[in-house]
């Protein structure tokens, strides 16, 4: 998808999301989902956006299971 943009909008939305350790292209899609929800016309079938960080390891390398999201590493 292509988003057509002012350079100095884009400029200002940049500097906004590094302040806020996201990339742009998360923060124009954190600002619009906000702007939707905000006006009423979120969609219910959206799925809710990725936690920030690394997604967890697909396997730890020692053949052990894999750590889960909810009990972490030891």
């Amino acid at each position: 998808m292509l988003l057509r943009l002012d350079p100095a909008v884009h400029d200002a939305l940049a500097a906004w999301a590094a302040a806020e350790l996201r990339s742009t292209n998360a923060q124009i899609e954190f600002l619009l989902r906000r702007a939707l929800f905000d006006a009423g016309r979120l969609p219910t079938t959206v799925r809710p956006i990725p936690k920030r960080g690394r997604p967890p390891k697909s396997g730890t390398g020692d053949g052990g299971p894999a750590p889960t999201p909810d009990t972490g590493p030891d």
